[in-house]
């Protein structure tokens, strides 16, 4: 899947689990809305007293399972942040551009990207399931 698939099918699909960890190692998973960047980093907003805001300053390391309308899931790996200053702004953007209305850049909620480093796609639409993986476009 190259970025252009990718940026096409998280923008299409707009929504998926991500998956954190706490100090003590215990996994955290929760629905949210997801943006994506033409560089193919992934968004998401939330309150900032969230446990994933926590989990992330921890460990930045996460997971994100998108879509699975028609199928096909896009698995993700990769380091997340959570964005401050000028950063948070120009995310913030894309985030409302994909969002109109949303809470991104309010007080009291924080913008995470998510950099991917790894891909899984997988397709259940034919029989055998076709699956795709690999390092994407970043590093």
């Amino acid at each position: 899947m190259n970025r252009e698939e990718f940026v096409a099918f998280v923008r299409e699909a707009r929504e998926g689990v991500v998956a954190t960890v706490d100090a003590k190692g215990s996994p955290e998973a929760a629905l949210v809305g997801l943006a994506v960047t033409d560089a193919g980093d992934v968004l998401f907003d939330t309150y900032t007293v969230a446990r994933k805001v926590a989990n992330i300053r921890v460990n930045a390391r996460v997971a994100v399972v998108i879509g699975w309308d028609d199928g096909v899931s896009v698995q993700v790996e990769g380091v997340a942040a959570v964005l401050a200053g000028a950063e948070r702004e120009a995310c913030g953007k894309v985030y409302l551009e994909q969002f109109p209305g949303a809470r991104a850049l309010a007080d009291g909620f924080s913008l995470v990207r998510v950099v991917p480093d790894w891909l899984r796609r997988y397709d259940a639409r034919t029989d055998p399931a076709l699956v795709t993986e690999g390092h994407p476009w970043h590093g």
